[in-house]
């Protein structure tokens, strides 16, 4: 990667190298404002490197012009935001099988899919509005989206920081278990000592550059 970042005379990345194999998970950590969520949105395309190379899944992402990497995005790229960025008028299956509408996919096709991957993670499928589901089911329907397309990568940021105690166990538990089934790179961003602690791997961001974070045995 070999990512920096700079806003003016703040350098919020330096040279950050980070690798995720398949089947991996990464957990990132660090103070509010360390340049965690900066890190992950460079990764998506959405905030540009001043220097660096992203690829996913072995294709590169930087510099493609902005069709081709919304396109490779959507295709290679999955996220989970904090507060799930769902359509709370729509119903979870509509959520999910979004992003597949959104690239040309058969609607019964797409529907289909977004059904099993609700089952999966045990996400009630009815005509219940996505805004009427409770917060674990909310997040876990934001899981189900962002893994709909298949994506070789998931990005997660603060996928629990939103959550009580039980659900945020239940999210935490879908989410690290469904990227392992699925050989998914896992990177995920959190303040939550115990969501570090599933990661294969724990890294803490340190005046802009990442060291190993202090941990026990991974979950």
């Amino acid at each position: 990667m070999g990512l920096t970042y700079q806003v003016e005379d703040r350098v919020l990345l330096n040279n950050v190298d980070l690798t995720v194999a398949p089947g991996e998970s990464v957990a990132i950590t660090g103070p509010s404002g360390s340049g965690k969520s900066t890190l992950l949105m460079c990764v998506l395309g959405l905030i540009k490197a001043d220097s660096g190379t992203i690829t996913a899944g072995g294709h590169r992402l930087t510099g493609l012009l902005p069709g081709a990497l919304a396109k490779a995005r959507r295709k290679h790229l999955g996220m989970v935001f904090q507060f799930g960025e769902l359509l709370p008028e729509l119903t979870p299956v509509e959520n999910v099988a979004l992003p597949m509408l959104l690239d040309g996919s058969d609607h019964h096709q797409a529907y289909e899919a977004a059904i099993r991957l609700l089952d999966e993670l045990d996400v009630p499928h009815g005509t219940t509005p996505t805004g009427m589901l409770s917060g674990g089911e909310r997040q876990r329907t934001a899981v189900a989206r962002a893994l709909i397309a298949q994506p070789p990568v998931l990005l997660a940021d603060e996928p629990t920081g939103a959550l009580d105690p039980k659900a945020r166990e239940n999210v935490a538990d879908q989410l690290f278990r469904i990227c392992r089934e699925r050989d998914c790179a896992l990177l995920v961003v959190t303040h939550d000592p115990s969501i570090a602690e599933r990661a294969t791997h724990a890294f803490e961001l340190q005046e802009s550059t990442l060291v190993p974070a202090h941990r026990g045995t991974p979950a």
